[in-house]
């Protein structure tokens, strides 16, 4: 195959083993600062699927979550997929902290007791979460942490 400008389209997929989290590039700016952006593939790609309402409110939950345990978090996305999230952080290479970040997240996903932002005002589609299915994709992340460094 000929290699596509997206990193992700160059990973073979039938390959990794879900859940994980690996670096996926580093972008420099002009000025020295850089962005470390990791997929937390949390289902086994063309196997599982988060759905959306599960997957919906995981995002607002890490997104509003992870700043609390780090301070230089640009942004999490959930992939079109359904099988994970990006994570972008700004100058931060130390990838046992982001895995740090990333389970006392999801540790924060279990003691919550709403999902935030869930409201016509803040949300673009509030009709459709699920505090409890989020709750569940963070139990099942946690309960494989072990396995989060190993790819393939």
């Amino acid at each position: 195959m000929p290699k596509m400008n997206v990193e992700s389209f160059n990973l073979d997929h039938t390959k990794v083993k879900a859940p994980y989290v690996r670096l996926v590039g580093v972008t420099e700016g002009e000025k020295g600062d850089k962005i470390y952006k990791y997929d937390i593939r949390v289902k086994q790609p063309n196997k599982e699927h988060m759905n959306m309402p599960a997957l919906h409110s995981l995002e607002h939950l890490m997104a509003e979550n992870s700043r609390n345990h780090h301070d230089k978090v640009v942004d999490i996305g959930p992939m079109g997929c359904q099988t994970g999230f990006y994570l972008a952080v700004l100058n931060d290479d130390n990838y046992e902290n982001i895995l740090e970040v990333i389970e006392l997240t999801l540790k924060d996903v279990l003691e919550a007791d709403e999902v935030p932002a869930c409201n016509e005002v803040q949300c673009g589609f509030a009709a459709s979460h699920s505090l409890e299915g989020a709750q569940e994709l963070a139990r099942e992340m946690l309960d494989k942490r072990s396995e989060w460094t190993e790819v393939f």
